[in-house]
């Protein structure tokens, strides 16, 4: 499991550090290939190749005739680039996907279970700030049946 935020730099060429902490942890669950891709919160999402693989079966196997079904294959499949970790622990993120989500210079590198989200800084600390003081926050917790987890 991916987890934590690290604030990473993007070199001029569009290159980004991998943080060292999940280097290994990548290089064992898929030799360093990965996946990324956009989301519809205007950041990326970074998957080992294997676990992008699973939900690549997932889009394929919606109905082609259904245009919603569509729209959702176009925006994440069709997005989709594979990127390989180099021998200086980083990838290269292509310039329409860092067009896409804004990033400039600093990255928020977001551990999100199996996968990870990259956010313009900027744009991850307004989006926590913007949880802290949403209301609705707390009832979709209730609601979803989170009433008793402690944290």
């Amino acid at each position: 499991m991916f987890r934590g935020v690290a604030i990473v730099n993007l070199d001029a060429k569009g290159r980004l550090a991998i943080p060292s902490r999940h280097r290994d942890r990548l290089q064992a669950s898929c030799e360093s290939h990965l996946v990324i891709t956009v989301d519809r919160d205007r950041c990326l999402l970074l998957y080992p190749e294997p676990e992008w693989e699973v939900i690549e079966r997932q889009f394929a196997a919606l109905p082609a005739l259904d245009p919603t079904a569509r729209a959702l294959q176009r925006l994440y499949v069709g997005n989709a680039q594979e990127v390989d970790i180099d021998a200086q622990g980083r990838i290269l993120v292509p310039q329409y996907l860092r067009d896409f989500a804004a990033l400039d210079k600093r990255v928020a590198f977001v551990g999100q279970g199996i996968k990870f989200e990259l956010w313009d800084e900027a744009a991850w600390q307004a989006r926590n700030e913007a949880a802290l003081n949403d209301s609705a926050i707390g009832d979709l917790a209730l609601t979803a049946g989170l009433g008793s987890l402690t944290l």
